[in-house]
C-alpha cells in the first residue's frame, strides 16, 4: 500500500504544536524524516519528536542536510524536537570534549533555534563513564540555559541506580530531566527498573525510547515475546501502568514509527507502528485510543 502524503507546508496552519496531548507528552522517535509526510503520522497531531544524533552532525554535509529534513518536518507538524547526542561514525570509541559538545549545541541552536531539548548522550549506562557524562551534561547546560538538559537517557539494566547516583555525584547537582528507555520493562510488563530508577534519584522522568517490540533479532541475551498482537498489548501497558507510576514522568516518545520499506535482509529491530509493507499494525491503533482519551480529557 501506497503512503498518503500531505504537503507539510500545509501544515504550519492546520496542526497546533501542543494538539492533542495530555498530562503526559506523547512523542515519536524515529531518526527517519519521511515520517513527518505520513498522512496516518499526521492525523495523530504528536506533539513532540526525538532523534538519536550523532554529536558532530555539523562536520558532515550529508547528515546534515538528512538533520535538516527531519527538523524541517518536525518543525512543519508542529512536533517539539529533542535532539539526544551520540557517537560519531567516523570515530565510534571517541570521547568529545566538554568544549566539543557546547560548541555541537551552539551550532544546533544556531541552525535550529527554535531547538530547546537535548539529552547529554544515548543509553551511556551501557559503555560511558557517569563521571565523563556528568561534565558534557555541566557544559550543555552551560552553552543553552535556556535548554532542557536530560542528564543522559538511560537503559533499563541492573545498573542503571548506581549510575545515576555516580553522575549525580561527579555533577554536584541532580538534572532536572532523566531520559530513561525501558523497552525491558514495558515489553515484559513489568515496573521494576523504572520504578527503582525514580526511587534512586531525583528529577523529572521521561520515557525517550520505549515501546513493543515485533521481532527482535540484534544478539540480546534479555529474553521477552514478540509479535505484533503483543506490541500492541506492550503499547496500551505502558500507557496503563508505567507512565501513571509517577507524576515525575512527564513525556514518553514511542520508538518507532516504522522500519522503512524492506525489499532485501528484515531489519533487526522492528517496533513500529507501520509494517515494511506499508500496513499498520494493531499499536497504531492503540496509540489513537491513547491521544483521542487525551484530547477528550482536555475538553472536560
Amino acid at each position: 500500500m501506497r503512503r498518503l502524503l500531505l504537503p507539510l507546508t500545509l501544515l504550519l496552519v492546520a496542526l497546533s504544536p501542543a494538539a492533542a496531548q495530555g498530562a503526559v507528552g506523547i512523542g515519536i522517535a524515529d531518526n527517519k524524516h519521511d515520517m513527518f509526510g505520513d498522512a496516518r503520522y499526521q492525523a495523530l497531531r504528536i506533539g513532540y519528536a526525538r532523534i538519536d544524533l550523532r554529536w558532530d552532525v555539523l562536520t558532515d554535509a550529508g547528515a546534515t542536510l538528512q538533520l535538516d529534513a527531519w527538523m524541517a518536518g518536525a518543525h512543519a507538524t508542529g512536533a517539539r524536537p529533542l535532539v539526544t547526542f551520540d557517537r560519531s561514525p567516523r570515530r565510534p570509541s571517541y570521547n568529545p570534549t566538554p568544549r566539543q559538545m557546547a560548541g555541537a549545541l551552539k551550532g544546533l541552536r544556531k541552525r535550529y533555534p527554535y531547538l530547546k531539548d537535548v539529552s547529554a548522550w544515548n543509553e551511556a549506562n551501557i559503555n560511558k563513564r557517569p563521571e565523563v557524562v556528568a561534565q558534557w551534561w555541566l557544559a550543555l547546560r552551560r552553552a543553552c540555559p535556556t535548554c532542557t538538559v536530560l542528564g543522559t537517557d538511560l537503559l533499563d539494566r541492573g545498573n542503571i541506580a548506581s549510575w545515576a547516583q555516580r553522575f549525580v555525584a561527579a555533577a554536584g547537582r541532580t538534572p532536572k530531566v532523566w531520559g530513561l528507555h525501558n523497552y525491558i520493562d514495558a515489553n515484559r510488563m513489568a515496573t521494576k527498573t523504572t520504578k527503582l530508577l525514580l526511587r534512586s534519584v531525583g528529577g523529572n522522568v521521561w520515557f525517550t525510547e520505549t515501546g513493543g517490540i515485533v521481532r527482535r533479532a540484534n544478539g540480546s541475551g534479555v529474553r521477552f515475546p514478540t509479535s505484533a498482537a503483543r506490541a500492541a498489548r506492550v503499547t496500551r501497558f505502558i500507557f496503563d501502568r508505567l507512565a501513571p507510576l509517577s507524576p515525575r514522568i512527564q513525556r514518553v516518545y514511542l520508538y518507532h514509527w516504522d522500519t522503512g520499506l524492506r525489499t532485501t535482509l528484515p531489519a533487526t529491530w522492528d517496533s513500529g507502528f507501520v509494517g515494511p509493507d506499508g500496513l499498520p499494525r494493531p499499536a497504531l491503533a492503540v496509540l489513537k485510543g491513547v491521544l483521542a482519551r487525551a484530547a477528550a480529557a482536555q475538553r472536560r
